[in-house]
């Protein structure tokens, strides 16, 4: 992995239009063109939907998951056209297929979010994404996002 491939969120912000507390890509690691993203998510305590679920044993919301995969693939999807929300473009996020969770994510967790480009057509992107914790997968799905310009 060459350091040409390292986004730091500063960076990331340039490709995303979400801020805090709903911006769900710290970093990322590696990114290859039209084809590939891996990045990561520090989940942390400090979350805001860990007030209401579950106040006793902290788990991340499935669909937060999901939502930080689109943005990995957002970011991919961007980064490959070099195209930015600020030149007035969006990915909205249209859809979710053969969604599984395999575990859960936790306070202290590092999300690591891959997805991979599987088609491109007439402005749909699809996605085939994984998030993981230490190597275990916690959630797959194929994600559907479409671009738009404002």
């Amino acid at each position: 992995m060459s350091n040409d491939n390292i986004m730091y969120v500063e960076d990331v912000k340039d490709y995303l239009p979400q801020r805090y507390p709903f911006l769900m890509v710290d970093r990322v690691l590696e990114i290859e063109l039209n084809k590939y993203i891996k990045a990561y998510k520090n989940v942390t305590t400090n979350e805001e939907f860990f007030l209401g679920h579950f106040p006793h044993k902290p788990i991340m919301p499935g669909v937060m998951i999901i939502e930080a995969l689109a943005q990995a693939s957002g970011v991919l999807g961007f980064k490959s056209q070099e195209k930015k929300p600020r030149d007035g473009y969006l990915y909205y996020f249209v859809g979710a297929d053969q969604v599984r969770f395999k575990r859960p994510v936790v306070p202290g967790d590092q999300l690591v979010l891959e997805s991979e480009i599987l088609t491109v057509r007439r402005g749909i992107y699809k996605f085939q994404c994984k998030a993981s914790v230490d190597g275990k997968t916690a959630c797959e799905a194929i994600i559907l996002c479409a671009e738009r310009q404002e």
